[in-house]
């Protein structure tokens, strides 16, 4: 009796089935694509870092408040009209996946400190609308985030050049 092989492939039986390991493939490639934001901060870096303003380039860490999953993140602020500043970031998620995203935050001060506050629509698959609200100084970079299935904060400084 001859045996024939069976293609290699994702088991009925799997824990991980085939939709699951779409949604995965379809995320990784959402999220760690290749964007400008490289570019970006490389041409904010060549630029004076202000001393009493928030624009240019700002660099720490998030995390989760409700499950705990935190990483590395970037960000390269600018100035638009009004009191609107560009927010765009670059974070790291589990080591290895990167993935960016731009938030309008619109921006007040007083004789303390820069108030933040804004949102981002990243989509169903990452959690839909994300809220902003934070302080900021010229040296320091700080916020809170909410969104449908998480909630966390993020602490930034001026990066050495």
């Amino acid at each position: 009796m001859r045996r024939t092989a069976k293609p290699i492939g994702f088991a009925r039986s799997s824990a991980f089935g085939t939709g699951q390991a779409l949604a995965a493939i379809l995320a990784v490639a959402l999220l760690s694509g290749c964007s400008g934001f490289g570019r970006e901060w490389r041409a904010a870096a060549k630029l004076p870092t202000p001393t009493n303003d928030i624009a240019g380039r700002w660099e720490g860490r998030w995390v989760s408040d409700a499950n705990g999953h935190h990483g590395k993140l970037r960000c390269v602020m600018t100035r638009e009209a009004g009191d609107a500043c560009r927010a765009r970031f670059r974070a790291t998620y589990a080591g290895i996946f990167s993935f960016g995203y731009t938030a309008t935050l619109h921006v007040t001060n007083d004789a303390t400190a820069f108030h933040l506050r804004g949102e981002a629509d990243l989509g169903k698959l990452a959690g839909g609308v994300y809220r902003y609200e934070g302080l900021a100084s010229p040296t320091n970079f700080s916020s809170t985030y909410r969104c449908a299935v998480d909630h966390g904060r993020f602490e930034m400084a001026r990066p050495d050049k």
